[in-house]
């Protein structure tokens, strides 16, 4: 695989600046502070060993979530230098055993063209579907968790109760295509793709939750482990019988703007890579 020139992220040029050229208001305006950069890169191929390093993170951290059913559950993210190829966790491994080693790459068709270990057909029908009809979309994060799945069950879509919530408020959609059936077929794939033009999280009724990033797969874990702490906290305050009092319209547009952009994710995630790092240095094998 072939040198690139140096450059950014992708996603770094995308992201919208505020009037003094920061990303985000989290930025500090203080110069000489601690504080995650986005990061650069002089070749193909130290981006790709970054981004399969942020993969298996993301793994990990989805496995000290729980967010573990069998071999269910997929993680994605697109090759820097091949955008028809996409890294994945490997079938029937634990999210708490994946490691830089045992990745997978495979294109749009399913088909396995590095790596020893199967592809998750499922994860295949679907993410292949989606990276394939969103060349933006760069990483897509799927689980079969506890409380995403019975929220899932409701057919409706997550309601602004609290200003983490608001991070999806008008960002993400209830699909109701293929609802409850296996995606094994690749139909299913076609079937839900579209309806992640210009969101970062889906709903898919009787099934759970999806995310997808334009930015990283930093992004796309950290909202997915927001998207299933939401519906946890939804189907509580629904348990007490009590109507809640909603965010308004405004309010939580605001906050989207400010705590719920892809940035944002990223910008979470990263104390959760540093944890990881230090404590499961294995996962670099």
């Amino acid at each position: 695989m072939s040198a690139i020139p140096d450059r950014a992220m992708p996603p770094r040029s995308s992201q919208p600046l505020l009037a003094d050229g920061r990303v985000s208001i989290y930025q500090p305006e203080q110069q000489g502070l601690i504080y995650p950069e986005l990061p650069s890169f002089s070749s193909a191929a130290e981006e790709r060993l970054h981004l399969k390093q942020r993969l298996v993170a993301a793994c990990r951290a989805f496995a000290l979530e729980g967010f573990d059913y069998g071999f269910a559950g997929h993680l994605t993210v697109r090759d820097p230098e091949h955008p028809e190829l996409y890294w994945t966790n490997p079938m029937c491994v634990h999210f708490s055993q994946v490691k830089v080693s045992n990745l997978i790459l495979a294109d749009h068709k399913g088909k396995v063209v590095e790596g020893r270990h199967a592809i998750n057909r499922a994860g295949f029908v679907l993410h292949a579907a989606v990276h394939e009809a969103h060349p933006d979309i760069v990483a897509m994060c799927h689980a079969h968790t506890v409380y995403g799945t019975a929220f899932a069950a409701l057919g409706r879509p997550l309601e602004p109760i609290s200003q983490d919530a608001a991070a999806f408020f008008e960002d993400h959609v209830v699909i109701k295509s293929e609802a409850g059936q296996v995606a094994v077929e690749e139909r299913a794939g076609l079937a839900v793709c579209d309806w992640f033009k210009g969101v970062k999280a889906a709903i898919h009724q009787n099934h759970g939750l999806l995310t997808a990033s334009r930015h990283s797969i930093e992004s796309a874990a950290f909202w997915f482990i927001a998207l299933e702490r939401c519906c946890r906290q939804q189907l509580m305050v629904e348990a007490t019988g009590i109507k809640p009092a909603l965010v308004s319209a405004e309010r939580s547009r605001y906050s989207r703007e400010h705590v719920g952009s892809e940035y944002i994710g990223w910008l979470h995630f990263q104390p959760i890579y540093d944890h990881l790092a230090l404590s499961q240095p294995d996962m670099f094998d």
